[in-house]
């Protein structure tokens, strides 16, 4: 294509301030698309959109292009979906007590890790995990920072449910010997 310059994606060519100059889906402030969004303006994901039964709200009217903020919520005694996806994310835990599983995939066990109002929980990429909320009385509250719109932007999200499975049950239904999806 005439004009069209070749981006260097990587190596010593490689310059960040032309690969963030280069990003083109950048979303500016208006009207639709706020500087300022307020929690009862937030979305809600429709119940059956999320194999689990938490409560998913996106702030997705913030000019954001390259991060998702959601608002979650895990009832009291439950948990969200075992899941893994190619981006990171973190928790901040508005509300509540609780612990998540987090598998580290190199060698197939995983961590239980304890969090309580206040703390951050990293969960990495393509990690299977599970948050559970440890009381039977409180709802788990929390606000969810994810990347998976920079990864969308170079065609690399990818997202995994496997419901309300175990580790195990997880990788039998999507892990096979050529890596591919049942």
């Amino acid at each position: 294509m005439k004009g069209t310059i070749a981006l260097a994606t990587s190596g010593p060519d490689f310059a960040m301030t032309d690969f963030l100059g280069a990003l083109t889906h950048a979303v500016r402030p208006d009207g639709g698309r706020p500087l300022v969004v307020h929690d009862d303006e937030l979305e809600t994901i429709p119940p059956g959109a999320v194999p689990n039964p938490t409560t998913l709200r996106i702030a997705g009217k913030l000019p954001t292009s390259t991060f998702e903020l959601f608002r979650q919520v895990i009832p009291p005694g439950e948990s969200s979906d075992m899941q893994r996806h190619y981006h990171e994310t973190v928790h901040f835990v508005i509300s509540g007590d609780g612990h998540s599983e987090i598998q580290d995939a190199e060698v197939e066990k995983y961590e239980t890790v304890s969090w309580t109002t206040g703390s951050f929980v990293y969960t990495p990429p393509w990690t299977w995990h599970r948050h559970y909320n440890d009381s039977t009385e409180h709802p788990v509250e929390f606000l969810t920072i994810e990347n998976s719109r920079l990864l969308a932007l170079f065609g690399l999200a990818r997202r995994q449910s496997a419901g309300l499975a175990t580790f195990d049950e997880a990788r039998a239904r999507f892990d096979t010997p050529s890596g591919e999806d049942k």
